[in-house]
């Protein structure tokens, strides 16, 4: 999934340069029983803290709960 098979891949970072980031988003809808099984499930995998995301909000259009997280990433 997300292969590059152009050839062309990410270029290395040269000596002395800064590493890029890039914060993805992530955003997740659903029950609020659903949405806290989600973070656990993340968390217990090591990929994000229970505090990193934000505190349920209502979505008006579709009755769920939104929470979202943004996590830095290197390029």
């Amino acid at each position: 999934m997300f292969q590059n098979n152009s050839g062309a891949g990410t270029p290395p970072v040269a000596q002395g340069e800064a590493p890029r980031f890039e914060d993805i988003t992530h955003s997740i809808k659903g029950s609020l029983a659903g949405l806290r099984k989600v973070v656990k499930t993340l968390h217990k995998l090591g990929y994000a803290e229970p505090n990193d995301w934000s505190q349920p909000q209502p979505d008006a259009q579709t009755g769920k709960w939104v929470i979202v997280l943004i996590k830095r990433s290197r390029l």
